[in-house]
């Protein structure tokens, strides 16, 4: 322990000087930077950051950063709750320092940070009486099924050293696995047990992972393949950094899972139901909490519910009129698109051949809509500065893993990727797929984080810090753009869209329902079924998804909502005046915001343009 903490002291004190070097020069400055409220807030606010990317050193990994600043590269994060404990209390501290500053004191874009980082801040600590009320094992995500597709593709391997480093890693795998083991256990005596679906799955996913050679183990292949791209390394290097792999996959990584899947095992027989968060300890403040956290508003749970019911039924009137039209008539929507779902005309091959034509359509969508957005709603300046890169999820974890977006790397040398569910490709149909990539790539999440990633002149934290409802409410706002756009003219491209859309809206009905309401998990599952048209395969996925990720679901259809109000608030103020390419340069170019806070934003952009002041801040540089 004493030398763990050694050597995150010594982190500390490189990032700082780091920092510093760049900002400031003295000694005294630099201590008081460090242990005190630092005299800039710009300090303070990179302060923050590193504080707690140098507690977690695969995020650092994960944001790309140059291959000097390297020295967490052979670390895992901590998972013990001595770790969560300590960040609870950092977090606390930094809040109470945040708020030593006089806001009214700060400039404009200063005031914003402040206000970000102070909402984010206020709400860990709103959250810490429910701080192990999670589930950091679950079927969808948790280290176990993040650690072999960290390794295999972010893990860098540039030379000899990234090659050492990665198997340092995996010498740590059993030491990671140890303090996650301490940590639910610890959530186990405080009465918090998740629901037994999860349980029974988890254990699959560990029992998969944990089987067969160590040669045959992805934490050894992804090393192995991507050895002999590495330069200056001699036959006789590689087959020992190989050898040194095997023996930690050996004695590290499989025991580590083999030991993660007993402990549930030995859970298993202790849990009895899927319930929500109503069956937790003081459950309906957790789920209140988790709402707010997600949404970034304060709408209560009988609020979205009641919201959701709504959409639902606006969406299923848009789309039995274009079914009518189309000739499917005489069912509820949800049985119409499932029949329309069978059709062999919108069903790929099943198997490799369905997957390879997926991944080459969805790449040729990516690209078409990549070279053809026009200025008028995306001036040349207001684009992802990295590349994008569509593949399949790896095959381990895609039974419970979604499609998804990965962020690009900080330097550049590493794309954003579309991480593609292909569990079942001839289930996908062909008229899901536009929608679908440009939720995830342009316009959607690869366009809005790249932009992010680019604002150079704002806080690191504003860069990086996520906000569900803006982050997944800008990328459904972009499924209805790119249609208003004129990329979904087929009808059964915008009939897969409306689908998506209505997905989503049933999501802030199910999630209440199964958190606030006591709806059970099969419930659930049939109202998803009847209702969006999924079948019971994909609806058992998708509650299965909210049971263990309360609140996080509701964020994707309050967000969309939210742009779409504001951008007809400023239609509205600015008549003919009205810019797309504005309102768009305007939500994006201060990076995520809670909901609370681009409303605001976008109010005093409008009042500066009504009393004549100009466009401020949407002629921000995004570069």
């Amino acid at each position: 322990m004493r030398q763990r903490r050694g050597s995150r002291r010594r982190w500390l004190w490189i990032a700082v000087a780091m920092v510093l070097s760049l900002l400031v020069a003295g000694g005294v400055l630099a201590i008081q930077t460090i242990y005190f409220k630092p005299i800039s807030i710009d300090l303070f606010f990179e302060r923050v950051f590193i504080e707690m990317a140098l507690r977690d050193p695969e995020l650092l990994t994960e944001l790309g950063l140059p291959a000097p600043l390297r020295f967490f590269n052979d670390e895992l994060t901590d998972a013990s709750p001595a770790h969560d404990l300590a960040l609870a209390r950092q977090l606390r501290r930094d809040l109470q320092t945040l708020e030593r500053y006089r806001r009214e004191h700060l400039d404009p874009q200063r005031r914003l940070s402040y206000d970000v980082l102070h909402w984010w801040l206020a709400e860990q600590v709103r959250g810490e009486p429910f701080l192990w009320h999670d589930f950091p094992v679950n079927q969808v995500i948790g280290p176990h099924s993040y650690l072999p597709t960290f390794m295999a593709t972010v893990h860098p391997l540039r030379d000899r050293r990234d090659a050492e480093d990665y198997v340092a890693r995996l010498s740590k795998v059993r030491r990671k696995f140890d303090q996650l083991i301490e940590n639910l256990r610890w959530r186990e005596a405080q009465g918090i047990r998740p629901p037994r679906f999860m349980i029974e799955r988890v254990i699959d996913e560990l029992d998969a992972l944990a089987a067969g050679p160590a040669r045959h183990s992805v934490f050894y292949t992804g090393l192995a393949d991507r050895l002999p791209a590495v330069e200056g390394l001699s036959e006789q290097e590689r087959a020992g950094l190989l050898a040194a792999a095997e023996r930690q996959v050996e004695g590290s990584v499989l025991p580590a899972y083999r030991a993660l899947s007993a402990y549930f095992a030995e859970l298993l027989p202790k849990v009895a139901t899927d319930h929500g968060a109503w069956a937790q300890p003081d459950g309906l403040a957790y789920y209140a909490q988790r709402l707010r956290l997600h949404t970034s508003t304060d709408l209560s749970a009988v609020e979205i519910h009641a919201l959701g019911l709504r959409e639902v039924e606006r969406l299923e009137a848009e789309m039995a009129s274009i079914l009518a039209h189309l000739g499917y008539a005489g069912e509820p929507v949800g049985t119409l698109m499932a029949e329309l779902a069978r059709e062999e005309r919108f069903r790929f091959p099943a198997g490799d051949p369905g997957r390879d034509e997926i991944l080459d359509r969805l790449r040729r969508i990516v690209a078409q809509i990549g070279d053809a957005l026009p200025a008028s709603a995306f001036p040349p300046d207001l684009r992802a500065p990295v590349g994008i890169t569509v593949a399949r999820i790896p095959p381990f974890t895609e039974a419970t893993t979604p499609s998804h977006y990965r962020p690009a790397g900080f330097d550049g040398s590493r794309d954003g990727v579309f991480y593609v569910n292909l569990r079942d490709a001839a289930g996908l149909p062909r008229f899901r797929l536009k929608a679908l990539a440009y939720h995830e790539t342009i316009p959607g999440h690869h366009l809005q984080y790249g932009i992010q990633l680019g604002l150079a002149d704002l806080p690191t934290f504003r860069r990086v810090l996520p906000f569900a409802a803006y982050a997944e409410g800008w990328a459904l706002y972009a499924e209805q753009l790119a249609w208003e756009l004129g990329f979904l003219d087929d009808p059964y491209d915008n009939l897969g869209r409306l689908q998506a859309e209505l997905a989503r809206a049933v999501r802030l009905v199910a999630d209440t329902g199964l958190h606030h309401d006591r709806w059970t998990r099969q419930q659930a599952i049939d109202y998803l079924v009847a209702t969006a048209g999924l079948t019971p395969e994909d609806a058992t996925l998708e509650v299965e998804r909210y049971l263990v990720a309360p609140g996080q679901a509701c964020a994707y259809t309050i967000g969309k909502l939210k742009f779409v109000e504001l951008r007809e608030r400023m239609r509205r103020a600015l008549g003919e005046d009205f810019s797309l390419a504005e309102f768009h340069r305007l939500v994006l170019a201060n990076g995520a915001l809670p909901l609370e806070l681009l409303e605001r934003v976008v109010d005093e952009h409008l009042a500066r343009r009504l009393d004549g002041a100009g466009a401020v801040p949407a002629d921000r540089s995004v570069r």
